[in-house]
């Protein structure tokens, strides 16, 4: 979202670290202790598994943090009746094997009532067999490949794992909505395309390149690199040769920043484009040009009436990272499960692993006006909120170009 980056400072005080005996597992717990909540039957335990350290950490701060604020105020309200809520964040790095490992240790974990997460599709197609298996309630923040809940079908939508939702619209939007703009708005006509191969990548392009060659652009390169990459300049060299009049990339900030940076090196004078994965202040600083272009999910998070009272609460909380371009997804992704679990316990209710279903169906059937806006999911488990902005480089900062919702064109 615009301006993700919120004053630095010191963790909250009221948020509490309990440092995990003999392991790395960091809970972080909430306020609520001191003002007369019972909390006499314990401690429920929401899950959060997301990139936490490496490349895309800036991001996946901001989603832990963000939970970490819906959690602080629920327990401050005492919204699930006789618990204390305690967030315990698993760090995923980006890596579909890591996010296994995270998931089945949150499976395992006592008293654990969901999990959020994860940000990148690729790690949410490894960790959604893992919970579904448990029947654990699977809300994600940030994954965006539109298979992870109607299949590899798109003529045929089934969905795949009834406990896995998501607060963010999908690439089949976002692709085609990124496609309007660049060739129906800006007149680009010739297209070069690189994607890193990953699920994410692979699907944004994909969904783009569908949408732009039915507008009448021509793709005049199609190339793919690594994560890992660092060097793009062979790449480069075959797409400055297509001569392309734009560059749309699948891939995330660590990757298309330097990308875009050798780019204007090699002469490349095309903008780069790409989806919410670049949508970052660390795109800007890690060499993303002037004129670049991204989409993201939903409406500019700082401009969002509905999310005054989220940012307010979140920069009071002087977390050390802001809450980039999904906390606010993230804080609408644990309230829904708060606010469903608090509904399926009721004032006197015990939690146990028998009511997962129940609390599944009350995720279902969840409507509330959160920061993103009004939060509802339909029979896919898709967020039924399609709003997406187009964001450019300028003067340093993201500014925003448009936003709206893509209803097909």
């Amino acid at each position: 979202m615009h301006n993700p980056t919120a004053k630095a400072g010191a963790l909250v005080a009221g948020l509490l670290l309990l440092a995990a005996c003999g392991t790395n597992k960091t809970e972080v717990g909430a306020a609520g202790q001191g003002n007369g909540c019972d909390t006499s039957k314990g401690s429920l335990i929401i899950g959060l598994i997301a990139p936490l350290s490496g490349g895309q950490s800036s991001i996946g701060l901001g989603i832990r943090n963000a939970a970490a604020l819906a959690v602080d105020q629920a327990n401050e309200k005492c919204t699930v009746k006789g618990y204390r809520l305690v967030l315990q964040p698993e760090d995923d790095t980006a890596t579909p094997q890591i996010g296994i490992q995270a998931a089945s240790k949150l499976a395992a974990t006592d008293g654990l009532v969901c999990v959020l997460g994860t940000y990148n599709s690729s790690v949410a197609q490894s960790v959604q067999p893992v919970l579904a298996a448990k029947n654990i309630v699977q809300i994600s923040p940030g994954n965006t490949n539109p298979s992870l809940t109607t299949g590899p079908d798109p003529a045929n939508p089934k969905r795949q794992f009834n406990n896995y939702f998501r607060t963010v619209t999908t690439d089949a939007y976002q692709g085609p909505y990124a496609a309007d703009h660049l060739v129906k708005k800006l007149g680009k006509k010739s297209i070069a395309i690189i994607d890193d191969g990953k699920t994410y990548g692979v699907g944004l392009t994909t969904e783009f390149i569908k949408q732009a060659t039915k507008l009448g652009a021509k793709i005049v390169a199609k190339e793919r690199v690594s994560e890992k990459d660092t060097d793009f300049n062979g790449v480069l060299a075959k797409v400055k040769a297509a001569k392309p009049d734009a560059i749309y990339v699948g891939s995330e900030y660590p990757v298309a920043a330097p990308l875009s940076k050798q780019a204007g090196e090699a002469g490349l004078k095309a903008p780069v484009m790409g989806g919410d994965g670049i949508f970052d202040d660390k795109y800007i600083a890690l060499g993303g040009r002037p004129g670049d272009l991204a989409t993201s999910v939903g409406a500019p998070t700082d401009s969002q009436p509905s999310a005054k009272a989220f940012v307010d609460a979140y920069n009071a909380k002087k977390y050390a990272d802001g809450y980039g371009g999904f906390g606010a997804f993230s804080y609408d992704a644990a309230n829904a499960i708060i606010t469903s679990l608090a509904n399926t316990l009721g004032p006197n209710g015990t939690w146990s692993e028998s009511q997962r279903g129940a609390l599944r169906d009350q995720v279902q059937s969840y409507k509330g006006s959160g920061a993103t806006g009004e939060v509802a999911f339909d029979q896919y488990g898709d967020s039924t909120n399609k709003v997406l902005t187009v964001y450019e480089v300028d003067n340093g900062k993201w500014a925003v170009k448009e936003s709206g919702t893509y209803t097909g064109s």
